[in-house]
């Protein structure tokens, strides 16, 4: 298996929903396909399916709560985590840690989005990112 993430798929209750605040966070939409909406992105693609479809295609119960996953979205200077997490407050987010230094020397906030799903926004000023807004562990 190579090393990589092709497409995030998230569960949604509502499919219109989840697309109008992904939207509104500034994301165009490349496909509606099959009851799937898509995102891409740099190098991956985001997909949002209806939640009980997606819990039937893997063969799980819907379970509620944190699921233990949080997806990271980081920035090139700690302004723009208090201006990703104000975009995201505006357009329907639920805002579970303010922006914060963290004990690493980052700079991060915390929130969910209309369907439950964890988002970071972190600035890691050891992780610089590339031209494209491309994230490597130790830089680029």
């Amino acid at each position: 298996m190579d090393q990589r993430v092709s497409l995030i798929t998230l569960g949604t209750d509502d499919l219109a929903r989840g697309r109008a605040f992904y939207e509104s966070l500034g994301w165009q939409v490349v496909s509606t396909e099959d009851g799937i909406v898509a995102f891409d992105l740099i190098g991956q693609a985001i997909g949002l399916y209806p939640r009980d479809a997606l819990a039937k295609d893997v063969g799980l119960p819907i379970t509620p709560g944190f699921s233990g996953m949080t997806l990271s979205h980081n920035v090139p200077t700690k302004e723009d985590v208090a201006a990703i997490t104000d975009q995201a407050r505006v357009a329907g987010a639920t805002i579970l840690r303010e922006p914060h230094d963290v004990f690493w020397g980052g700079h991060i906030a915390y929130f969910s989005d209309p369907d439950g799903h964890v988002w970071e926004v972190a600035h890691n000023p050891y992780s610089t990112l590339g031209p494209n807004g491309e994230f490597k562990w130790n830089g680029h």
